[in-house]
């Protein structure tokens, strides 16, 4: 504790329960926005969710654009079309509901309509220099924690690389999470974002960033995810299992915002950036073999999260119990069907290397990783994870 110095900034006021977007016109209230530009992943009309978040806002005569082009993977373009049609529709407020991608694109937006210029100008970390107009969070999955972050990660269509804005002024102002609106999610659609959710906590509590409040949160994310997204992914209508995966998804996202990821992350960005794998799957494949690859760095805090996800360790040797977390993830990963290997996704082992060496340019998560990783140790991870065990 006394060796540690960190800084926590966490702005976002939460707005958490079931039937909680009833609120939503109000929070735009709160904020003094008129006309919203609400951003909105496609589907939503579909899953019968799309009526669910306007009608809060038609019942009080607020105004709103609906931006529904969003993509799994979205490129930076998405961002500054976003803003081109918030702008002449005058635009003073920001909505984001769906999964990370159109939270992220909405975040962006936020961002350019008061910085100006083109989303590409703010990759990287604190070249975002005024806050952007209020914005608010409504997340329809349990995965990212993106309602609750500083980050918005795109495509960059001309390196086909994966970057990140990142800076305080990407926190959103409400985070507005109610449990109903994860209730229509099909099994696949709970699954990788559960397990996405499981990573940001994970990752978080062996940073070599984490702390006392990260592991908090990362903890309790742990606990709440591992112990009921087989549940969820079994009945989706269980309400008691969608709301702890939401709060679990949640506080998965403070713990990342406040410790950071690691190298499950890293290496997730050349599947999204060069195969459009998406985020939350690329993450869940590779982070039993990831996790196996990190357990000689903490091998105490190994131990504690397969305890925290339900194993007896107290009897194991210190190696043994840290290893267990292993077959802890692996487990989870089977019990909601996630692929068991990176060939299973169709990704070409001839790739990766190039793979390889483009995760070691993601330096924040690699910097993180409670293993420092080299380009063989990269290569051979993503080799054992292509064939699977």
């Amino acid at each position: 504790m006394t060796a540690r110095k960190f800084t926590v900034t966490q702005p976002t006021q939460i707005r958490f329960g079931v039937g909680a977007i009833d609120g939503l016109a109000q929070a735009v209230q709160d904020l003094g926005g008129t006309k919203v530009m609400l951003v909105v992943d496609p589907n939503l009309k579909s899953v019968g969710l799309l009526g669910k978040i306007t009608g809060s806002l038609d019942s009080n005569n607020i105004k709103y654009k609906i931006f529904d082009h969003v993509d799994p993977e979205p490129g930076l373009k998405l961002a500054d079309e976003g803003k081109t049609l918030a702008a002449k529709a005058g635009c003073d407020c920001v909505i984001g509901a769906g999964g990370g991608s159109a939270m992220d694109v909405a975040k962006a937006i936020s961002i350019l309509l008061t910085n100006g210029g083109k989303a590409v100008d703010y990759l990287g970390l604190g070249k975002i220099k005024k806050p952007g107009v209020p914005k608010i969070m409504v997340p329809t999955t349990a995965g990212t924690g993106a309602e609750v972050t500083f980050t918005a990660v795109f495509i960059n269509e001309k390196t086909k690389s994966k970057g990140g804005m990142n800076g305080d002024p990407l926190y959103p102002d409400i985070a507005v999470l109610d449990p109903a609106l994860t209730l229509t999610l099909p099994p696949k659609v709970t699954a990788a974002p559960g397990i996405d959710a499981l990573t940001h906590a994970l990752e978080a509590f062996v940073s070599t960033q984490s702390h006392t409040i990260s592991d908090m949160y990362a903890l309790e994310a742990i606990e709440l995810i591992s112990g009921n997204l087989a549940m969820a992914y079994a009945n989706g209508n269980n309400i008691e299992a969608r709301s702890a995966m939401l709060m679990g998804s949640l506080l998965g996202g403070k713990a990342l915002a406040t410790a950071g990821v690691g190298l499950v992350h890293a290496m997730a960005y050349p599947l999204g950036g060069m195969f459009n794998i998406p985020h939350g799957l690329a993450n869940a494949v590779l982070l039993p073999f990831v996790v196996d690859y990190n357990i000689i760095g903490n091998p105490e805090k190994f131990a504690r999260i397969a305890s925290v996800m339900g194993y007896d360790v107290n009897d194991l040797p210190l190696r043994e119990a840290g290893q267990t977390a292993v077959e802890a993830v692996y487990e989870l990963n089977r019990d909601v069907e996630i692929p068991g290997s990176l060939e299973a996704l169709g990704i070409p082992a001839a790739k990766i290397p190039e793979m390889a060496r483009i995760a070691l340019t993601v330096t924040r998560p690699v910097e993180n990783n409670p293993r420092k990783p080299s380009l063989e140790d990269v290569i051979r991870v993503y080799e054992i994870a292509h064939k699977g065990w």
